[in-house]
């Protein structure tokens, strides 16, 4: 049976991500029960992306470091100045987006990977 307090946890990336795969791993190590969504497969919207960004700034949310984001041309890279055309870059290239994002009850809890924020979210 079930437990009335289990959480819903989301765990959103791309399956061949080092970061993505260490996240996943801990979580299948330490019982955490998630559903993966992959950002190639399935894509975000905007909704989704607006509603992260109640919980992260912009700037944490979009990966300015990535090698997607190195390959972008520099018109596309200052369309992301502003929210909506980042959002819209995000939704188009899924992979400009930190990840993994973590997301817990329907609300962005961590991006990235650490041991010991996944420790203090789920243990």
């Amino acid at each position: 049976m079930a437990r009335a307090a289990a959480k819903t946890t989301v765990v959103y990336g791309i399956p061949n991500c080092d970061t993505v795969k260490k996240a996943r791993v801990w979580l299948e190590e330490h019982g955490v029960e998630f559903e993966f969504h992959d950002f190639k497969k399935a894509g975000v919207n905007a909704p989704l992306v607006k509603g992260w960004l109640k919980d992260v700034p912009l700037d944490a949310l979009l990966n300015r470091r990535g090698t997607t984001w190195r390959g972008l041309d520099e018109d596309v890279k200052a369309s992301a100045d502003s929210e909506a055309g980042a959002i819209a870059l995000m939704i188009e290239k899924p992979s400009v987006i930190k990840r993994p994002v973590v997301v817990v009850d329907g609300r962005l809890k961590t991006l990235g990977f650490s041991a010991d924020q996944y420790a203090s979210l789920f243990d």
